[in-house]
C-alpha cells in the first residue's frame, strides 16, 4: 500500500518557497519553518519525496531521479501562483535544491540551503565512515544502515526526546526512518555528484546555513559551496544548533535569514543586480 502523502503546503503570497526535506526523512522535519514563512505572507510547499514516509523497502524502490521529478512536479504547480520562488531543503535536501536549480534556471530565483549535506564529516560520523564507499558493492555493504545515532542531529534535549519517542513508534512519517539503506546512500551519492558539477551554473542568490557543530555534516560543506556556486553566497553560522537547523535552538535565525532573502528577491530588477559582498555571520 502506497505511503500517505504528508506533503506540507501553505498559501501565501507571489512569492513561494519550494522546501526539500532530507533522505529518510519527512516534511514534519521543515513545518516549524513553513509555517513562520508562511505567517509572513508568503506561499509555502514542503512536498513528500518518492518512496519517503513509508517503510525502508518504499525507500529503496525510488532513486534519486525519482526523489527530483517529486520536486519538479510541485515546482510546476508552484510556477503557476508564484513570481518568485526559493528552492530550500535541509540535509540532502539542500542538494536537491541546487540540483533543481541548475535545471530549472529560469523558474528558480533563489536558494536557502539548511546544513547542506554534500559529505558526511560531522563530529559524530565514525573516522572509519570513508570505507563505506569501497565495500558498498560487497555483500557486507549492501546490507548496511546508516543508523541514526546521538544526538540524532539535535542539541535541545526536549526536542531530541520527543524524536526519539517518535522513532520509537515506528511511524516514519514523523521522524523519518531510523536507518538509511546502502542502496538509498548509492542514490544520494549519485545526486551529489551530478549536483557538484553543475554547481558554477547556479548564479541565483543563495543563503547557506550551518552549524558550527554540525553532528552530521561539518563547516566544510559550507565553505565548498561558497566557493563553487556561480552567484552571491551569504553564510550563516549557527553556534548553538546540531544537524537539523530546522527544528533545533535556533531555527529563529533559520527563519529570520530566509525571510530576509525572500525580501531582497522582492525588489526591483535594478536594485537586485547591485553587487552585494559574500559575508559569513556567526550567529548568536
Amino acid at each position: 500500500m502506497a505511503a500517505k502523502d504528508n506533503s506540507l503546503r501553505f498559501s501565501g503570497g507571489r512569492t513561494g518557497f519550494l522546501l526539500i526535506h532530507g533522505l529518510g526523512g519527512t516534511p514534519v522535519e521543515l513545518r516549524l519553518v513553513a509555517r513562520a514563512l508562511a505567517r509572513a505572507g508568503h506561499t509555502v510547499h514542503c512536498p513528500q519525496l518518492a518512496g519517503h514516509c513509508g517503510s525502508e523497502g518504499d525507500l529503496l524502490a525510488t532513486g534519486w531521479r525519482d526523489w527530483t521529478a517529486s520536486v519538479e512536479a510541485e515546482l510546476g504547480g508552484m510556477k503557476l501562483i508564484c513570481d518568485t520562488i526559493i528552492v530550500g531543503g535541509l540535509s540532502m535536501g539542500a542538494v536537491m535544491a541546487m540540483h533543481i536549480a541548475a535545471r530549472h534556471r529560469d523558474d528558480v530565483q533563489g536558494l536557502a540551503l539548511y546544513a547542506p549535506t554534500l559529505w558526511y564529516d560531522g563530529w559524530s560520523i565514525p573516522w572509519y565512515s570513508f570505507l563505506l564507499k569501497l565495500l558498498i558493492n560487497t555483500p557486507m555493504g549492501r546490507r548496511y544502515r546508516f543508523v541514526e545515532r546521538e544526538p540524532y542531529g539535535v542539541k535541545d534535549e526536549r526536542t531530541r526526546a520527543m524524536i526519539v519517542g517518535a522513532m520509537g513508534g515506528g511511524d516514519s512519517s514523523q521522524a523519518g526512518l531510523l536507518g538509511t539503506p546502502a542502496g538509498s546512500l548509492q542514490q544520494m551519492w549519485a545526486l551529489i555528484k551530478d549536483t557538484r558539477r553543475r554547481m558554477g551554473e547556479i548564479t541565483c542568490p543563495a543563503l547557506v546555513v550551518q552549524a558550527r557543530e554540525d553532528d552530521i555534516s561539518g563547516l566544510s560543506n559550507a565553505a565548498y559551496i561558497q566557493r563553487h556556486l556561480g552567484g552571491i553566497v551569504d553564510t550563516v553560522v549557527l553556534n548553538d544548533s546540531y544537524h537539523l537547523v530546522t527544528i533545533d535552538q535556533q531555527r529563529d535565525v533559520v527563519i529570520d535569514r530566509s525571510l530576509a532573502l525572500a525580501a531582497r528577491l522582492s525588489v526591483p530588477d535594478k536594485v537586485r543586480r547591485e553587487p552585494a559582498s559574500l559575508c559569513a555571520v556567526a550567529a548568536e
